[in-house]
């Protein structure tokens, strides 16, 4: 059409330059002649009107999916299932097809699986452990400190006394109750004590009362010995447990500082982590593995084309065997859209779309992109423009012939 526009103005150029030309020679007639200034406006008057320029671009269109692509695996083997047919409808990573030593590669992954599970588990038992071992520590100085407290006080108590007034008092108690218990047992043996040496009652009586004395010697002594003031040796004892007891307070700390952030053994802690990434990288690489043994569906869409057949070869790159397209949602793409014309149409305006077969149907849109690479069709340079419809006719099918109309 721009072609068509050019040699219609180059027509209008030569017939305009002709008919200025005869009027020229008609006013230097007219001069000579003695001609008036209105017949040099007459012929002025005869030139054509000036041709307007076409108001709009055409161009020829394709209807295509808004999503629409090929498949091919990304390996090669013997295809052993095909488990969509050409024009059912999938869902999003659903699978269409399988290359045979799929269900190994499954194993392998699942196996892979479980292992990144336990060095994932390794590595939060490492951060589990780190806090109650934290506990632990902490717990461990408190109960140092107290002994360390405990052993002081009794070393400071041996300055005065073996004990505490409190001990001092339940040993006085002791020896009051034995000393009670040796004078009952002396009324009883009284009552017998006229009795021969043989006699078992009196010999009974002896023996309760001989265990009572004992009782209360017993009493009496260590009454006596905790009234008295500690010898050098127990004060030495005392002395060492208080810096036993300050040794384990240090270590507990040590212990304590070593672990109070909470945080696993560095050196552990590496170990464990460079198994978790290990273990990752195998799951990846497992994934992978079997990604390249199956075809599946990048989103919801119906399958157009299925070439695959069970049992026949699969070379990789050789071909794309399946095509999918979301069949909900149209585009339109033109296909003659010159490099002169795309420099002419007004890419804010709406467009007009017609269709070969639909001739009762017209829609509007909007230029969503053009796009940027040119290519080159029968000795022009075309580009691409994608319109995006306003709506959708449910009679829109792919591939089919559309024109676009644009405003310039």
């Amino acid at each position: 059409m721009q072609v068509y526009f050019e040699e219609y103005n180059m027509k209008r150029w030569v017939r305009s330059s002709i008919l200025v030309v005869l009027s020229l020679l008609f006013v230097i007639g007219a001069a000579g002649c003695g001609a008036s200034a209105a017949s040099t406006q007459a012929a002025q008057e005869t030139a054509l009107p000036p041709v307007k320029a076409e108001a709009n671009v055409e161009s020829d269109a394709v209807v295509v999916p808004v999503n629409y692509v090929n498949l091919s695996f990304s390996g090669q083997g013997i295809v052993e299932e095909v488990l969509v047919a050409e024009g059912e409808q999938v869902h999003k990573d659903q699978i269409i097809a399988r290359l045979k030593g799929s269900e190994q590669m499954q194993a392998e992954l699942s196996k892979a699986k479980m292992q990144l599970v336990s060095a994932q588990q390794a590595v939060d038992d490492l951060y589990k452990n780190a806090e109650v071992a934290r506990a632990n520590a902490q717990l461990t100085v408190v109960k140092a400190q107290d002994t360390l407290d405990d052993a002081k006080e009794k070393r400071e108590s041996k300055t005065f006394s073996r004990t505490d007034q409190e001990t001092v008092d339940i040993a006085r108690a002791n020896y009051v109750i034995a000393e009670d218990g040796v004078t009952q047992a002396e009324i009883v043996y009284d009552r017998f004590d006229g009795l021969g040496e043989d006699d078992p009652m009196r010999a009974n009586a002896f023996s309760q009362l001989a265990q009572a004395r004992q009782t209360r010697d017993k009493a009496l002594s260590n009454l006596n010995w905790l009234l008295g003031k500690p010898d050098a040796q127990e004060i030495a004892l005392a002395d060492a447990n208080v810096e036993v007891a300050r040794a384990n307070l240090d270590l507990a700390q040590t212990n304590y500082e070593d672990v109070k952030d909470g945080k696993p053994d560095p050196e552990d802690l590496a170990l464990a982590e460079a198994n978790l990434d290990a273990a990752r990288s195998g799951v990846d690489a497992a994934q992978a593995a079997l990604d390249n043994l199956e075809l599946k569906a990048p989103f919801a869409g119906a399958v157009i084309v299925n070439k695959l057949k069970v049992g026949e070869p699969y070379i990789l790159g050789s071909s794309t065997p399946v095509a999918l397209a979301d069949l909900s949602d149209w585009r339109v793409e033109t296909t003659d859209l010159t490099e002169l014309n795309v420099m002419n149409i007004d890419r804010e305006a709406p467009v007009k779309v017609i269709f070969d077969a639909i001739p009762d149907l017209e829609l509007t849109g909007q230029i969503l992109r053009i796009k940027s690479y040119g290519e080159s069709r029968q000795g022009d340079i075309t580009y691409t423009a994608v319109i995006q419809l306003d709506q959708l006719d449910e009679r829109l099918m792919w591939n089919m012939s559309a024109t676009v109309i644009f405003s310039r």
